[in-house]
């Protein structure tokens, strides 16, 4: 017997002694479940991820995709569940900074897990045309964390928040805010414009409106145009260094219109 049919015996010997095994896709699953588990208590370096895509690959080799896939959703909604418990807890400053930490954590997660059922992803995933497993662990963040009916609302009017203490003058952590409004632009374009560029815009809108308004009423023409300008120079700022690069023009057409537009003829006849 040639050496390539003596491989292709013994991987046909292997399949059916796997299949006849009628415990197989349970206990397979079972290392592959505590692996997750592992990866998300920090406990990654000890696991071989060798064996980890060996054991995924024959599960979806021998017909157990379906129990794989679903096994997966079920396990990292059950680590993202307890994620959003601890956030929920956190108190203060901590909120922000807990919730950027998380997320950090829960990519690198997904990406170990990625690697463990690329094979899934490759074949079983696409041919049954359901969600990969790096857009699914961003689906399952949003809907288990950012739109936690205890974390969304909370979310974002901590962002808001921070955005009026800058434009009042106070100093605030603009990493932190490029970190956490980032998560919004990587879990899809319409999340950052439903949940925070939208909200953003009606917040700066009413801030402008009544800035617009002192400013009138103290100024001349020429002091005013100069306090017009100011906002404008910083909300570019402001994008540059947090927000998307798209919501530059948005945000200065909010401006204009608030400072400028509006008082128009106001200003025509100073």
């Amino acid at each position: 017997m040639s050496n390539q049919k003596k491989r292709n015996f013994q991987i046909e010997a292997f399949k059916q002694r796997v299949v006849v095994d009628p415990k197989y896709a349970d206990k397979t699953w079972k290392i592959l479940e505590h692996a997750i588990h592992e990866i998300y208590n920090h406990n990654a370096s000890g696991l071989s991820f060798e064996e980890l895509y060996r054991n995924a690959y024959n599960m979806v080799l021998h017909k157990y995709g379906d129990k794989l896939y679903n096994g997966l959703v079920t396990t990292m909604t059950f680590h993202l569940k307890e994620i959003c418990k601890s956030i929920e807890e956190a108190h203060g400053g901590a909120f922000l900074e807990l919730i950027n930490r998380k997320w950090n954590h829960h990519n690198k997660a997904l990406q170990m897990i990625r690697d463990i059922v690329m094979y899934m992803d490759r074949t079983y995933v696409s041919s049954t045309k359901k969600t990969h497993v790096h857009e699914l662990g961003l689906h399952l963040w949003r809907d288990n964390v950012v739109y936690s009916s205890k974390i969304q609302t909370r979310l974002l009017n901590t962002l808001l928040d921070l955005v009026h203490k800058e434009r009042t003058g106070e100093v605030i952590d603009r990493l932190l805010m490029r970190n956490v409004i980032k998560m919004f632009m990587d879990l899809g374009e319409s999340v950052y414009q439903d949940d925070f560029e939208e909200p953003f815009l009606e917040a700066s809108a009413e801030f402008y409106k009544v800035e617009s308004q002192g400013f009138i009423e103290s100024c001349d023409c020429g002091d005013y145009l100069k306090k017009a300008e100011k906002p404008l120079v910083e909300e570019v700022e402001r994008v540059a260094h947090y927000l998307d690069a798209k919501s530059e023009a948005k945000i200065t057409s909010v401006v204009e219109k608030e400072m400028i537009a509006n008082h128009v003829q106001r200003l025509v006849h100073m």
